[in-house]
């Protein structure tokens, strides 16, 4: 193990100490749900895909229920919920989708709406890929606008998990709503490489490992080569990762995340160096068959992002609520500030 694997499986381990319920929606394998109970909070989670509700239910203390929600769905606890997160599908509006947004059938942001709508939590996060803030900016800031008319003061910010101690570059879109203050958390000063990350795992292999064919090996070249590629797309051992995806975990494409050995052999990366690049610790355990756990490690939220983040949304929680005349100003402030940033 590295330092970086010791310091996650300490930081990440659960400490439940709040009375209070967090519900996470699109809950998938849990990285949202593992930083808040690392934070001290209960939750419970939703996903519909059966190998990440039964990852979720493994390592985590809360339960997920497979389950397809619905606008209108009945809570259990609803009474206990105070909190609610989670990563609506992010495929509408990824840049790697068809980008369909409100047209495709995963849109997943009424089904949140109406849970803040009827549950009313102190406050809630929601998560996204970066370029919901591209073509598709019109109808986030439709998703803000309804949930600042429930009353809440909502703030949304790029952050790079990166910047949080996660060993991989990851831009993704935070939604903080809340009747109080929040503070985004600060950025870390030192970026931890992927060296630092799984370099005790990197330069091994064995007779599971999937080595490049000489085919794979010819399109990657040629691939580079005519895509002007100055830095191969092998990982680094120097610096951070790339950003960890579904496909270029899963899948064996020229984008492929895959580890240089000593002796020239490329391999792919393994579920337990992708997961700790998404910062999972080394005791969380993966369900289903290898694509399937590649696929909750690739559209996980980095627990350790999560983390930072629940501590300072937890701070928000206990604080003093504002009067609905202060939040109404700040909600107009916030609204003028924008149009006057996309009017320059």
């Amino acid at each position: 193990m590295t330092e970086y694997s010791y310091n996650i499986h300490d930081w990440l381990t659960p400490k439940i100490e709040e009375e209070a319920i967090v519900l996470d929606l699109f809950a998938g394998c849990g990285g949202l749900s593992l930083g808040f109970e690392a934070a001290g909070f209960r939750t419970i989670g939703y996903e519909m895909v059966d190998a990440a509700v039964d990852t979720y239910n493994r390592n985590l203390n809360g339960t997920c229920y497979n389950q397809f929600l619905e606008v209108g769905f009945d809570y259990p606890e609803s009474d206990k919920i105070d909190i609610i997160i989670g990563g609506p599908p992010c495929q509408p509006f990824s840049r790697f989708g068809n980008q369909k947004g409100i047209e495709d059938a995963r849109d997943g942001f009424p089904v949140f709406i109406d849970a803040v709508k009827r549950l009313r939590p102190k406050v809630f996060l929601f998560e996204n890929v970066a370029n919901i803030l591209g073509r598709h900016k019109w109808y986030l800031e439709l998703v803000v606008a309804e949930l600042r008319k429930l009353g809440y003061v909502v703030e949304y910010k790029i952050v790079n998990a990166v910047d949080y101690g996660v060993p991989q570059n990851r831009e993704r879109l935070i939604c903080v709503g809340h009747r109080s203050t929040f503070r985004f958390p600060k950025k870390e000063q030192k970026k931890v490489t992927v060296a630092e990350a799984i370099g005790d795992l990197m330069t091994g292999f064995d007779e599971n490992s999937k080595f490049l064919t000489p085919e794979q090996e010819r399109y990657i070249a040629v691939y580079e080569e005519k895509s002007h590629c100055i830095t191969p797309r092998d990982l680094h051992p120097d610096k951070p990762a790339r950003t960890i995806t579904c496909r270029n975990l899963a899948g064996a494409t020229s984008d492929m995340q895959r580890v240089k050995l000593p002796d020239g052999r490329r391999r792919r990366i393994e579920v337990r160096e992708a997961a700790r690049l998404q910062s999972f610790p080394d005791w969380f355990e993966f369900c289903g068959t290898e694509t399937r756990q590649f696929y909750q490690i690739g559209n996980a939220v980095p627990p350790l992002l999560a983390y930072k983040l629940a501590l300072a949304l937890k701070e928000t929680y206990h604080s003093s609520p504002k009067m609905e005349a202060e939040i109404r100003e700040i909600n107009i402030f916030q609204e003028q500030t924008l149009f006057d940033t996309v009017c320059v």
